[in-house]
This record gives structure tokens, C-alpha cells and sequence, in this order.
């Protein structure tokens, strides 16, 4: 049995879950973990190496909460609707004792200076927005949706917009896959115009 699957190891993702990367200290880390100072390091070299288990344990024992039954539904529709119900309840912290919200949602590792880290974080969350992909394009070509299809969502509007400190921040923030909705016209094309953008959010992004 490898040291990282001893219960207490188990406590590692919460740390960088709701501290995030930067301001988790190897105090909160021995303290969550219950282990002497040099404990944790010693079993992984480093706080980066930290991070990376924390980030394996997390997707390896938590993300069932909210896949499983997309996964495992008969329908695309039933899929999403499961992914949807799921999310919101394993996210708000009705399903256990866990902390709120993604853990790799959440990670602004890759903003923090970390590009590797970062990247690894990016990937996961190109694995969502590939399951999906991968589960309506199976739809279309059993024509459960017809091709070309798009969907409505309902937003409510506040008088906010999305704004950058610059062009290279706002293309940087594009970049990390961080803008999962955006604002259409009704041939469904991007636009950052009103009345389909009603404060013209740059790149279109929905917050």
C-alpha cells in the first residue's frame, strides 16, 4: 500500500481545495494531515508534488459525485440533466462534509506563476468539456439530437460586465478555458454587442 492512501493522506486535497495553491502553508498542511512538519515533504519532495497528489486523490474520489450517472444514463438528455442535479448538489456540499465548489474549477494555479501545475490543472478541465463533446456528438449520430441544434439558457442580468486590466489578460483568461458561456446573436454567433450582450462583456463571456 502506497503511504499516500493511508487515511490521513485523505485530507490532503481539502487544503488546496478551499485555500487554493498560494496561500495553503505546510502548517495547514501537517495540521490537516495530523503528521510532524517534515512529514508531508518528506513523502513528496515538495509542495508542487503536493499539489499533484492532492490533485489525483481529488479527481479519483470525488469527481464520481458529479459524473457517475452522466456516464452511465441511457439518453444525452438524461445525462445532462444528471450532470446538471449532481453538480449543484455535490458542489454546494450537500453530498458530505467536503468543501464547496471544484476543486479544479477553482485553481488559479496557473495564474499564480505555477505553468506546470497550471497545465496539468488545464488539462483536467479539458476532460469535462471532452466528455460532454464526446456524449452529444454520440447523440447526434444516433440522431437523438439533430445536428446543428443549439441550446437556450436562461440568464439573469445584472448590471455588471466582464472587464480586463488589458487585451493580453482578457486573450490570457480566454486561453485558460475559463469562459464556459458565452453570450449569441440569434444565427448563434459570438457577439459582444447589445441587445444579445446587454453590457457588452468582452469576448462575450458570461459571468
Amino acid at each position: 500500500m502506497r503511504s499516500t492512501e493511508r487515511p490521513l493522506w485523505r485530507r490532503l486535497p481539502a487544503c488546496f481545495w478551499s485555500k487554493g495553491y498560494e496561500v495553503t502553508s505546510i502548517a495547514d498542511l501537517t495540521e490537516a494531515m495530523e503528521v510532524g512538519s517534515l512529514s508531508p515533504y518528506a513523502a513528496f519532495g515538495s509542495k508542487e508534488a503536493l499539489y499533484v497528489e492532492a490533485l489525483r486523490h481529488y479527481r479519483e474520489n470525488y469527481e464520481t459525485l458529479v459524473w457517475a450517472r452522466f456516464f452511465s444514463t441511457g439518453t444525452a438528455r438524461e445525462a445532462v440533466m444528471s450532470l446538471l442535479l449532481d453538480s449543484a448538489a455535490a458542489l454546494t456540499g450537500c453530498l458530505g462534509d467536503i468543501p464547496h465548489g471544484c476543486m479544479v474549477t477553482l485553481s488559479s494555479v496557473g495564474s499564480e506563476g505555477h505553468s506546470e501545475l497550471g497545465e496539468l490543472v488545464r488539462s483536467a478541465r479539458a476532460i469535462t468539456l471532452d466528455s460532454l463533446k464526446a456524449r452529444l456528438g454520440r447523440a447526434v449520430g444516433a440522431d437523438e439530437i439533430p445536428a446543428g441544434s443549439r441550446s437556450l439558457i436562461a440568464s439573469s442580468h445584472g448590471e455588471g460586465r466582464a472587464e480586463f486590466a488589458s487585451p493580453e489578460e482578457s486573450a490570457r483568461v480566454n486561453g485558460l478555458g475559463m469562459v464556459p458561456v458565452r453570450f449569441v446573436d440569434n444565427p448563434g454567433r459570438v457577439t459582444e454587442t447589445y441587445p444579445a450582450n446587454p453590457n457588452g462583456y468582452a469576448r462575450a463571456a458570461l459571468e
